[in-house]
């Protein structure tokens, strides 16, 4: 499949307004503290650029970050303003006319930021282990909408696990289905490159993060795509695609589920741009100066990571009160009450 990307992102693709559905290029609930970076950036960068949303999490200075699949570097060229001189951005892509296009306005970006702080690689994102990177030395890694052109997923997570460094982040938006993608569908070079097809269904890019021990993948945000070319949707019927946005921690001591052992933290409100609240994810919007609740996953992806200086701790996991309430496990089994006095109280039945 990579031939069909690399033509249809390196030659059919002229501009954004090629693009036949809405899986791309939608930035309309960027944050307005975003949007002025976009104005620094060259516009052919911005419009041979095909990525769904900006993937530019909080509290970046001085950050390593790796881009994979970045395109004609219109992230790379965001995040480069937001880590400033002392971060850096590398951006990896195997299509020879999107870096042709990076790497000719780099000088530009140079002379309008007042330093360079950006290096773009040729290469493959299942094969980042020839680029010569170092193992443990990004302390984040975005992509966006590019993992799912990739025709050997597992390989690039088990590199991005490989590549962060203890405490990073993967924080990446990209296309997902309701259910599997028919082989069929797989095989349309159009439904490909549209970001459609390659798509995961949900639930295996779940299991998929935990094999390569991110045991915790977090939605911060999901949009439903439209398909509006009426071929196209003629095609897809009934499956359902969305827009998503994940961050998996590399936490060594993170748990498969979400355990309560009593811990709660307190939000300084000392972020840049984040004066009132904190959002870890969709389901933790954590305001400043009040005593919030966690599991203990959410107690270690702020303790363990570079959020940690603007937190303040409450607890250990010295006690252990069962599964956190309301993170999605329940109890299997019935209340004491209802074994008493239920139906099958004499029928020896074990489960």
């Amino acid at each position: 499949m990579h031939e069909v990307v690399q033509d249809y992102y390196g030659k059919q693709l002229q501009s954004t307004e090629d693009l036949k559905t809405s899986a791309c290029c939608d930035i309309s609930n960027m944050p307005s503290w975003l949007k002025p970076l976009l104005a620094n950036i060259h516009d052919e960068v911005l419009s041979r650029y095909y990525g769904c949303g900006l993937v530019c999490p909080a509290l970046l200075e001085g950050c390593r970050i790796l881009d994979l699949g970045c395109g004609s570097g219109r992230d790379v060229y965001a995040l480069a303003q937001l880590v400033g001189r002392t971060g850096h951005v590398v951006g990896v892509d195997m299509t020879d006319e999107q870096l042709a296009i990076a790497k000719q306005h780099q000088n530009y970006h140079v002379d309008k930021f007042g330093y360079d702080n950006v290096t773009f690689l040729k290469g493959y994102i299942e094969k980042l282990d020839e680029l010569n990177l170092d193992p443990n030395s990004f302390d984040i890694i975005v992509s966006n909408c590019v993992i799912n052109l990739s025709p050997d997923k597992a390989a690039v997570m088990a590199s991005v696990q490989r590549l962060l460094k203890p405490g990073g982040e993967f924080y990446f938006s990209d296309v997902y289905a309701d259910r599997r993608i028919p082989q069929h569908l797989v095989n349309d070079p159009v439904l490909y490159g549209e970001c459609l097809s390659g798509a995961l269904y949900w639930k295996d890019f779940e299991r998929l993060a935990r094999h390569a021990d991110f045991l915790d993948p977090r939605l911060v945000e999901d949009r439903p795509l439209e398909i509006t070319d009426s071929l196209l949707a003629a095609k897809i019927g009934d499956i359902q695609f969305f827009s998503a946005t994940y961050r998996l921690f590399k936490i060594a001591t993170l748990e498969d589920a979400c355990e309560d052992h009593g811990q709660a933290v307190i939000y300084y409100g000392t972020i840049d741009q984040l004066p009132h609240h904190f959002n870890l994810d969709k389901h933790h919007t954590i305001e400043t100066g009040r005593v919030f609740p966690v599991c203990g996953n959410t107690f270690r992806m702020l303790k363990e990571s570079r959020f940690a200086k603007h937190f303040d701790f409450i607890g250990d996991d010295s006690r252990h009160y069962g599964i956190f309430a309301g993170c999605g496990d329940i109890l299997p089994f019935g209340h004491q009450a209802d074994i008493v006095s239920g139906p099958f109280v004499n029928s020896g039945s074990c489960c």
